[in-house]
Formats: C-alpha cells, sequence, structure tokens
C-alpha cells in the first residue's frame, strides 16, 4: 500500500512558516554549505522541487523517485498561485485541500474541498507505480491527516521562528513515530526520516 510522507522544513521550535506564511528566514549556511545540502536533498527527493525550478537546479529530467502525488493546504499552495503559478508541481498528480479555491483553479490540480482523510485513503489504496503520496503542508492539514501519515522527513532548521504554522496543528493527540534515520548536514539542517511505530 502507498503511503502518506510528510516531508518538510520546520524551525527548533516546530514552526513551517511565519505567521503570514513566510519560509524565508531558514538559514542555508554559506553559499559552499547551501549548494552541497540543495544538491543531495534535489537528488534524494528530485520530485520535492517546484516544476519552474527544476532545470535550474539540474534536475529538470529527473525520475520521480519517491511521489508521485502531493497534497497539500490552500497555505501551501498560496505562494505559487499569488505568483501566477496554478500547477507548480505539474510532475506530479496534485491536490489542494481548499473549501475556498475554485475547482477549475487549474486542469492539472484537483481541488478538494472537504474531507481529505477520504482523499488520502483513495490514494492509498490505488495500484500503480509503487510510489508514494507526499504531504507538501500545511500544519493544519498535517492535523487534520495525522491518522494516515505514515513517515516523517522532518528538515529541522538551526533557527528558533518565536511563533508561525506549527508542523502539526489539531487536537491532542499523542502519535509515536520511530527514528529510522538522522543525518546531520555543515550548514546545520538535520534531516530525521521517521516511521509510525
Amino acid at each position: 500500500m502507498r503511503r502518506l510522507v510528510y516531508y518538510v522544513g520546520v524551525s527548533l521550535d516546530g514552526r513551517i512558516a511565519g505567521p503570514g506564511g513566510e519560509f524565508d528566514f531558514f538559514p542555508q549556511g554559506d553559499e559552499e554549505q547551501a549548494a552541497a545540502y540543495a544538491r543531495r536533498m534535489s537528488a534524494l527527493y528530485p520530485e520535492t522541487i517546484p516544476t519552474a525550478y527544476r532545470a535550474a537546479v539540474g534536475v529538470a529530467d529527473a525520475p520521480n523517485r519517491r511521489f508521485d502525488t502531493v497534497v497539500m493546504g490552500l497555505g501551501t499552495y498560496r505562494p505559487a498561485f499569488d505568483n501566477g503559478i496554478t500547477s507548480p508541481y505539474a510532475h506530479l498528480r496534485q491536490y489542494v485541500v481548499s473549501s475556498t479555491l475554485k475547482p477549475d483553479t487549474d486542469p492539472a490540480v484537483t481541488v478538494v474541498p472537504d474531507d481529505p482523510l477520504a482523499l488520502v485513503r483513495e490514494l492509498k489504496g490505488e495500484a500503480g507505480t509503487g510510489l508514494d503520496i507526499w504531504l507538501c503542508g500545511g500544519g493544519r492539514l498535517a492535523g487534520t491527516l495525522l491518522p494516515e501519515i505514515d513517515e516523517l522527513l522532518i528538515k529541522t532548521y538551526p533557527v528558533i521562528a518565536g511563533t508561525g504554522i506549527p508542523l502539526v496543528e489539531g487536537a491532542f493527540d499523542p502519535t509515536v513515530f520511530a527514528v529510522a534515520e538522522r543525518t546531520a548536514f555543515p550548514n546545520g539542517v538535520t534531516v530525521t526520516h521517521l516511521t509510525r511505530h
């Protein structure tokens, strides 16, 4: 069965974005460190690079290695949408969970007005490529989908945001994950792969 994997960057205090959706405060290290980190992550997960930037980072023709589908909330989709990009991950099947986004926003994007749990359960049951489903964000959607999250791929940046959008927003529901692998990069970023316990 396909897995739902929450792959996201987070601050030390558990914020995936600032209070206004900002994500440019995550430190990347010096130029050499940032480039090495970006190369490694792009090689591991080329499909997580937005389509418009894939050529610039050398993955324009890279096959999808881990994911063939992306699920995101409106807050995650909005920065691209506000810049005129209605299909940010054209190389993936795209689902945006939103009760306010028009369903005909882009023919390559499926707008899901309600019940994201049912959507994910349906996607997980599909036969096909054997690739997984990427939960791209945001925190409220992650809280709703927590019962279906199978793995976490968390990029922890060495910064405290103070406030902002949490990694997971929802009711108190302790859910145990086991650390499968942890890699520290010279730029201070730690990438942790966790599986549902």
